[in-house]
């Protein structure tokens, strides 16, 4: 095998390589958009559910104050 045959089957390995890499960078790019479109939903769906637990916290203390002055009368 002459060298210029070994650099076109140099050549072909190496564009089977990039070939690979740019379907690896395809596959990582979706699934870090999936995964940033996840973390969102999961930032807002936790930043909900804070609030819903402060507007809970919120009426128990309140029940407790009431409770508190009704037990004084």
């Amino acid at each position: 095998m002459d060298s210029l045959e070994q650099t076109g089957k140099d050549l072909e390995r190496l564009e089977q390589q990039v070939r690979r890499l740019l379907m690896q960078i395809q596959q990582l790019r979706e699934e870090n958009s999936s995964l940033q479109t996840r973390q969102d939903a999961l930032v807002a769906e936790r930043a909900s559910l804070v609030a819903k637990n402060d507007e809970a916290r919120s009426k128990v203390e309140a029940m407790i104050h009431r409770l508190k002055a009704l037990e004084q009368t």
